[in-house]
């Protein structure tokens, strides 16, 4: 269409109506005509497990290109071009020491700062975490820097904060600087309020927009004349994208139902008492926000550290952290690694939806890295040597998948996994956290 009229959209285009604002995906009509096709942005998420995965379950057999997915792995299988499993790397930022035996279990915080949390300290100082880092850098080019979500209320007793050492290091593993951490928010409308709630800060972006109306109800009248303006192609892409944002506000409406029909003082009003339901709804928001430019960066807390919550949507329904803890019992394991399983099957079918979205060139997995991480390898051991490491995404070209990366055991950290994402991002850094150079992956 604007090959014709030579006449274009503006690339921040929005539909408005009361209390809303709906930032759009990239659409063919956003660039001049004859022109190049812009550059498609890369997007970061980093996903935070506690508790390591089941040894002997995780790892894949064979290296480079020509390995297989380990059991826990596996669902990843359809993705496998746009997968880097690394192994060998050590979260030394979360070890132990002599004069610090305990509280490894209260530092979630270093995965994506690769620095160590201090004990005893008046105020909580780490370091600023990767994907702060890359908002910091891009985060002025859209509308809200990052979004930092987690599954589990860290007021509702789901996690530990011991040993001397802040509540902030389990809370949150998203640092705007070494002493700030950033909340992250569990209930997925206040999520979709932020995203598309109208205002000029984050607070009156939710506070415009209520509950008791869909979105697309009150911007109807704008999609019309934006439609008329598309050719064939725009307009499906606004369809499944209008369709998308639907379909969550579906899913919401049920969560909250389900709170009103069934209160509980263990989840708060709006959040899905079905983990799977609770993942699925956050990440879907994030790739709308993703598809649509709301923002570049996200993080996600599957959980918070010592954990016990029970997965029985997985086939196993024991208590995470305790499970964890199987005494290198083989049948005890094999439970384990059915939980750390069903954990990874999110990160896939996200990967698969990402994989179907178009961007630019090719599609939001091309144009993305997720990171998702641990900072333990073997639970019931307290190891945190050969902790799983998972990469999905291309990086827009900048990352080399579908390959297995596996480094000689202890002479490798994850910190300098952080220095080597930040590279992929353009973000030039000397060191970040205990690092001593930068991985070659």
């Amino acid at each position: 269409m604007n090959f014709i009229t030579k006449k274009h959209i503006p690339r921040r285009t929005f539909l408005r109506g009361a209390g809303v604002t709906l930032a759009l995906p990239f659409l063919e009509a956003m660039h001049a005509a004859q022109t190049p096709l812009p550059a498609s942005p890369t997007r970061f998420l980093g996903i935070w497990h506690p508790h390591g995965a089941a040894p002997g379950w995780w790892h894949p057999k064979g290296e480079g290109r020509n390995f297989e997915f380990s059991f826990i792995t596996q669902p990843l299988e359809p993705v496998r071009d746009h997968v880097l499993l690394v192994s060998g790397l050590d979260a030394t930022s979360s070890k132990a020491t002599p004069s610090e035996p305990g509280g490894d279990h209260q530092r979630g915080a270093a995965l994506l700062t690769g620095a160590r949390p201090q004990r005893d300290s008046a105020v909580p100082f780490i370091g600023t975490s990767i994907d702060q880092m890359i908002a910091q850098k891009f985060g002025r080019d859209t509308l809200l820097p990052s979004i930092e979500l987690a599954i589990e209320d860290p007021g509702n007793n789901t996690g530990s904060c011991n040993y001397g050492y802040s509540c902030a290091y389990t809370n949150s593993i998203a640092w705007a600087s070494p002493t700030q951490p950033l909340p992250h928010q569990i209930n997925p409308r206040r999520v979709f309020q932020r995203l598309f709630g109208d205002g000029s800060t984050p607070e009156e972006r939710a506070a415009g927009l209520q509950i008791d109306r869909s979105i697309l109800d009150r911007i109807t009248r704008n999609i019309a004349p934006l439609r008329n303006k598309l050719g064939a192609g725009d307009k499906i892409k606004l369809e499944t994208y209008l369709a998308d944002i639907q379909e969550i506000e579906r899913r919401l409406k049920l969560a909250e139902k389900a709170s009103l029909d069934a209160p509980s003082v263990e989840v708060p009003f709006g959040v899905p008492a079905s983990f799977s339901e609770h993942v699925q709804l956050m990440l879907g928001m994030v790739r709308v926000a993703f598809n649509a430019d709301i923002t570049r960066v996200a993080t996600l807390m599957l959980g918070r550290d010592s954990t016990n919550r029970r997965f029985p949507e997985s086939g196993f329904d024991g208590p995470w952290h305790a499970s964890s803890h199987h005494n290198d019992n083989p049948a005890n394991v094999k439970n384990y690694s059915v939980m750390n399983r069903y954990h990874v099957s999110f990160l896939a079918d996200f990967a698969a939806q990402l994989r179907e979205t178009p961007d630019g060139d090719g599609n939001l997995l091309d144009h993305s890295l997720t990171y998702m991480g641990t900072n333990m390898g073997n639970s019931h051991r307290h190891e945190h040597e050969n902790v799983p490491v998972i990469l999905v995404g291309k990086a827009s070209g900048r990352l080399e998948t579908g390959r297995h990366v596996a480094f000689p055991l202890r002479t490798e950290r994850t910190s300098n996994l952080l220095l080597s994402i930040l590279d992929k991002f353009g973000i030039s850094r000397e060191s970040i956290g205990d690092s001593h150079h930068h991985l070659s992956i």
